[in-house]
């Protein structure tokens, strides 16, 4: 399976790479699996501060639950125009930023050139009855023309404040297919 991103960067540095408060839930870095709890930024719709949440990563896909139990997770959200995903997109409060040191299969820093930089994948998320769950935004990679592939949507500081703030009309035009120069963490 290919890694989708890390997340080498403590809750602290989060913070304050994407301009929010820390929150009570510390992250220690690491590379997030499917399914399982990773911090991302949401904003809050009575105080429009950004704050963490931790949530877990992907969506249970539609009658995705195997006979031994176990779940199969919709982790990115490639096609914003279908039904499934376009409710929780038109919702400005169900956006969110979701943190990353490196993206793909770029190596992680390294410990001794200090912490990463934190750049900010275009994310969507929803309460589930138990959980709230997040899925990365990803966009045509027409930087090589032979491979039909998808990468993360990657924000920088003004896109992340029109991604959590902006009606749907305006988000949409931010998820364009990847450049020739892609923008990365590093």
């Amino acid at each position: 399976m290919t890694r989708i991103y890390r997340l080498d960067a403590h809750s602290g540095d989060i913070a304050a790479a994407l301009s929010a408060d820390q929150g009570p839930d510390p992250w220690g870095g690491g590379e997030p699996r499917p399914g399982t709890f990773a911090p991302v930024v949401v904003r809050s719709s009575k105080t429009a501060r950004r704050f963490i949440r931790p949530m877990v990563w992907g969506y249970p896909a539609p009658n995705s639950v195997t006979p031994a139990g176990d779940v199969q997770w919709v982790t990115s959200v490639r096609n914003v125009a279908s039904p499934f995903w376009i409710g929780n997109l038109r919702h400005i409060e169900l956006r969110c930023l979701v943190p990353a040191t490196s993206i793909g299969n770029q190596p992680p820093a390294h410990p001794d050139s200090g912490p990463a930089p934190v750049c900010a994948m275009a994310g969507i998320w929803r309460d589930l009855t138990d959980m709230p769950v997040f899925a990365i935004i990803t966009v045509d990679d027409d930087t090589d023309p032979t491979k039909k592939r998808s990468t993360p949507l990657i924000l920088n500081s003004a896109q992340q404040h029109m991604w959590l703030t902006a009606d749907w009309k305006a988000a949409s035009r931010l998820v364009q297919p990847a450049q020739k120069e892609p923008m990365a963490c590093a």
